[in-house]
């Protein structure tokens, strides 16, 4: 098993379920996610989500990829500065909103009810992630890393290109064997000189089924992984353990 690769993409999901938002560096505290990631969820219909005891809920009480393959259509772009959310549709802005105002979440959540159509299950609202709280779809504070090794033999699966993208990761990195990732649970890594912590195996759902680009359904990816490997097993959650700053092309060491 090879012990050092290099980081070749960050980004962070301002919105669950919508674009992603690509980085060239960012800073990271111990046990938190990437500050700003997953910072807002769209709900659909009543979740019971309590912003006074913020908890995990499943991931289809919101707009989802793994329900609602639709969103991939849309190229959306989220001002962290302002906090202004655009959208466009075929190539053209079909909404600008303030998400840190009540007004500007209304209209994103009566823009998304008319997109939405028969998806809708009642209701949309914009919730702000309070304090500490993130929309993940796990309640550990962790990034989601992505192997592309893991990605290309998936490739060799489907005998198709796979889009890292469909796995919506914080972290893409290069440079390992395909799968090696999956035997790291309870083992350090350095990216740069931050030092995490691998804590789970990231089991695969539809929303990987969803070409990020056209947002057709056309790929089976949790399907494959259970037929080739027995499980839908695909990259892993990591904690960081110490402060500081990651940047693509800093070095991943297993340690």
């Amino acid at each position: 098993m090879r012990s050092e690769g290099r980081v070749a993409a960050l980004r962070r999901f301002p919105v669950k379920g919508l674009s992603p938002e690509a980085l060239d560096a960012v800073e990271v505290e111990p046990g938190r996610p990437i500050a700003g990631d997953r910072a807002y969820a769209i709900e659909n219909g009543p979740s019971g989500f309590d912003p006074e005891r913020p908890a995990k809920l499943p991931k289809v009480k919101f707009l989802c990829l793994m329900k609602n393959a639709r969103l991939a259509g849309l190229e959306t772009r989220f001002d962290a500065a302002t906090g202004r959310l655009e959208i466009s549709r075929d190539g053209a802005l079909a909404l600008s909103a303030d998400l840190t105002t009540e007004a500007g979440r209304e209209k994103t959540a009566a823009w998304f009810s008319d997109f939405m159509g028969e998806e809708r299950r009642g209701p949309l609202k914009v919730l702000p992630a309070p304090k500490g709280h993130t929309f993940s779809d796990t309640s550990k504070g962790v990034l989601s890393l992505i192997n592309l090794a893991s990605v290309a033999a998936i490739e060799d699966f489907a005998g198709a290109p796979v889009d890292p993208l469909r796995f919506r990761g914080n972290l893409d990195f290069e440079g390992f064997g395909a799968w090696d990732e999956l035997e790291w649970v309870g083992r350090d890594l350095l990216v740069g000189e931050v030092r995490f912590r691998v804590v789970d195996r990231t089991v695969r759902c539809a929303a990987t089924e969803v070409d990020p680009t056209t947002a057709a359904r056309d790929m089976p990816v949790p399907r494959l992984l259970q037929q080739r490997l027995g499980h839908a097993d695909c990259g892993v959650y990591a904690q960081a353990v110490t402060a500081g700053r990651i940047a693509v092309g800093a070095p991943v060491r297993l340690v």
